[in-house]
């Protein structure tokens, strides 16, 4: 007697993979993001409401705010390795935390103690830098890669919504709390980028990789911090493609953002004799970047790096606006045309950095690219002033303009630029 096997019933196929805008991870971590973007946003504009009520003068102002500043650009640094050297989820909890912490300290210093303010602002500074490489890597960890380009996209969509509305929330907070209670706001927007993320996906255990990126075989000994720091510098050499892209960044933000920013309430004052112009550019610029947030989620260019760094270049027509005697509606729309290309750069070139940096240097490649950014800025805003001094606006606008134009152009011509890739798409898949 032949006995049948009984048929092995059929594996069903696995559940397709959730929308990344309806997964609870990535909708915690947007959470947390948005949360920090926004109390990074409010602090010097609830600050500066503190100047309008008497509680604080217009140099413990700038003293406040460069303290901030110079928190941020040192732990910016520091918070790229620890991110890499231990968990990510950890270090957006402390470094949440200590912004948090921040919040009543300021509260407390109001009108009472300047040092007080000065040593909080370092620490809300600090907790700030270190939670921005950690949050990029912990985007990769959450996010899986084909869905980042849209996680990135409504990463800043939040962001950029949240400083487009800000001011007239603030504002009208401000109608009925004073200006002690909104600091301690401020901290409950960072305690809530501290607790609400979730973990992402375990690095290798020793945190060390292979120079292809993939993890080493057996343990290895930890390296110091400076070591580790370099680690992360030299991981960023081998991508060409960042290192353009980061160049082109810096020339358009140390000067064309910093020639806008210190010009344009000048030229809105002098030439058009009203604020409505300094109001409504910087509205459209914030318009613009919505817009293109909006259409990276949707767009995925052949050729990304190019793409991205064509609307870099569109900065240029801020400052060739401001330059040229025309209609105050053409520097609305330049500025909307400024905004826009700014987020057709920023969501492939932070989409590309998590794909093609190794995992467990990500962090540390992030934080390079925020202390050569963040950190320039403030030359090209200290520069601005008397350059205008001493050569007048036009020049300086002329040569803004054409840096950021020219920069990005160069930078395009670097060959993995291209693809903001070290190799063509096809060739990796």
């Amino acid at each position: 007697m032949t006995v049948t096997p009984a048929p092995t019933p059929a594996k069903s196929p696995p559940p397709p993979p959730r929308p990344v805008l309806r997964d609870p991870a990535f909708l915690r971590l947007w959470t947390g993001t948005t949360a920090s973007g926004l109390a990074t946003w409010a602090l010097p504009f609830v600050l500066g409401l503190a100047v309008l009520h008497r509680q604080l003068d217009a140099a413990g102002l700038g003293l406040v705010l460069a303290a901030r500043t110079a928190g941020f650009l040192v732990a910016v640094a520091v918070g790229g390795v620890l991110a890499d050297r231990h968990s990510r989820r950890a270090v957006v909890l402390w470094s949440g935390l200590a912004a948090a912490a921040a919040a009543p300290l300021l509260a407390g210093g109001l009108d009472r103690s300047l040092a007080l303010m000065t040593a909080a602002a370092v620490l809300a500074g600090a907790g700030q830098g270190a939670c921005r490489p950690a949050f990029q890597a912990l985007t990769a960890e959450t996010v899986d890669p084909a869905d980042r380009q849209r996680a990135n996209a409504a990463l800043t969509l939040a962001v950029r919504s949240a400083t487009l509305t800000g001011p007239a929330l603030t504002a009208l907070l401000a109608a009925f709390l004073d200006v002690r209670t909104l600091l301690f706001g401020i901290g409950a927007l960072w305690l809530v980028a501290a607790l609400v993320p979730g973990r992402g996906a375990p690095l290798p255990k020793d945190g060390t990789a292979t120079e292809d990126g993939a993890p080493a075989d057996g343990p290895a000994a930890r390296p110091g911090f400076r070591a580790e720091f370099l680690e992360g510098i030299r991981e960023a050499r081998r991508h060409p493609w960042f290192l353009a892209g980061l160049g082109a960044l810096v020339a358009v933000i140390a000067l064309g953002y910093s020639a806008t920013g210190v010009i344009l309430p000048l030229v809105s004052r002098d030439r058009y004799g009203s604020e409505w112009v300094l109001a409504a550019a910087l509205t459209a610029y914030t318009v613009g970047a919505l817009g293109g947030a909006l259409v990276m989620s949707r767009w995925r260019p052949r050729s990304q790096g190019l793409a991205a760094l064509a609307g870099l270049a569109a900065y240029g027509f801020a400052p060739l606006s401001l330059m040229l005697p025309v209609h105050p509606v053409v520097v609305v729309a330049a500025y909307a045309v400024a905004g826009t290309g700014i987020e057709l750069f920023n969501v492939p070139w932070f989409t590309a950095t998590q794909r093609e940096v190794a995992p467990e240097k990500l962090a540390r490649v992030s934080s390079l690219d925020f202390l050569v950014s963040y950190g320039l800025a403030p030359v090209g805003l200290a520069l601005i002033a008397p350059a205008v001094g001493r050569f007048g606006i036009t020049p300086v606008l002329a040569v803004c303009a054409a840096a950021c134009f020219l920069v990005p152009a160069a930078a395009a011509l670097v060959p993995t630029a291209r693809h903001f890739a070290r190799t063509a798409p096809t060739a990796r898949e």
